[in-house]
């Protein structure tokens, strides 16, 4: 780790952290209060990957939709509108609406086969997201004088690593660049996050063979086909599962690559010296435990 002992971060004239852990546990808000009240830098991954990865992708999904509309086509075949997503570090609701959900198209579902090519679109960027962190925390510290520098992570970055994997590429890279801090959540947490899911039920990214199983068993369970599948149905159902298959995969990102801090004590934290020393702790939690 960039931090052998909590004194050395505490004494670090430069903390750098990247946060990692399901959706909707901490992650954003606390990069927000950091950057807000203090001197950090703030890189989301998600908002890097629907800009700079994905956004083209998002821009052409929104002028396939205009072009059905005959206004919208001539002026878009006219030059006459500029069509493109207004994505925020807090609205990320362009990348969620192009990932979408398959199933009924007359639901707003896709079909299963355009599903995939986007997941895995995602992937990619994902990972050249994730791998841009380095260069991030030098452009912060170059350019804007930021020493100190947080990177927000999405919930899928479990996804596309392998944390047993000591070779793994995209986690050598992180752990060079960042101290690994997975937010971890309690039962309460998990069943307050399915119960909000289910409220409003959004895209998400999974790993292929993950995807596939859990396409194929709900099929099989409801006794539908591919186009009668309901999308919100769908992804609510695999909501929980996907949870369950996540929590493992931090742990073991934790245990291999970095630190751990619990959700409440996250939740918790009213100032940048509140996380500063949340930390510290957490680095010298994880020493006695080596």
């Amino acid at each position: 780790m960039l931090y052998q002992t909590g004194r050395d971060w505490l004494n670090a004239p430069r903390k750098k952290v990247l946060l990692f852990g399901m959706s909707g546990l901490g992650k954003t808000h606390v990069s927000n209060l950091l950057r807000r009240e203090g001197a950090w830098f703030h890189y989301s991954v998600d908002y890097r990957i629907g800009t700079r990865y994905m956004g083209e992708h998002i821009a052409d999904n929104f002028k396939r939709e205009a072009m059905k509309v005959p206004l919208l086509r001539e002026l878009l075949m006219s030059d006459s509108v500029h069509i493109s997503s207004n994505i925020t570090f807090d609205n990320l609701a362009p990348l969620s609406t192009y990932l979408g959900k398959p199933g009924d198209p007359a639901k707003g579902g896709l079909p299963f086969d355009e599903y995939l090519k986007r997941q895995e679109q995602h992937r990619t960027a994902e990972i050249a997201a994730l791998l841009d962190t380095e260069h991030f925390a030098q452009r912060a510290l170059e350019i804007y004088g930021y020493a100190d520098f947080v990177c927000d992570s999405g919930g899928s970055i479990c996804e596309v690593v392998d944390p047993e994997d000591p070779q793994d590429s995209v986690l050598t890279a992180l752990s060079r660049a960042a101290l690994m801090v997975w937010i971890k959540g309690s039962e309460a947490h998990t069943e307050e996050l399915i119960r909000r899911f289910d409220r409003a039920p959004k895209p998400m990214y999974y790993r292929p063979d993950f995807l596939h199983a859990a396409w194929a068993e709900y099929r099989r369970e409801k006794g539908v086909a591919e186009d009668r599948v309901d999308p919100d149905d769908f992804v609510r159902w695999t909501y929980a599962r996907a949870l369950a298959h996540r929590q493992p995969l931090y742990a073991a990102m934790a245990r291999n690559w970095g630190v751990t801090v619990a959700a409440e004590d996250v939740a918790r934290i009213a100032s940048p010296q509140d996380f500063v020393n949340l930390i510290a702790r957490a680095i010298d939690d994880a020493q006695k435990q080596d």
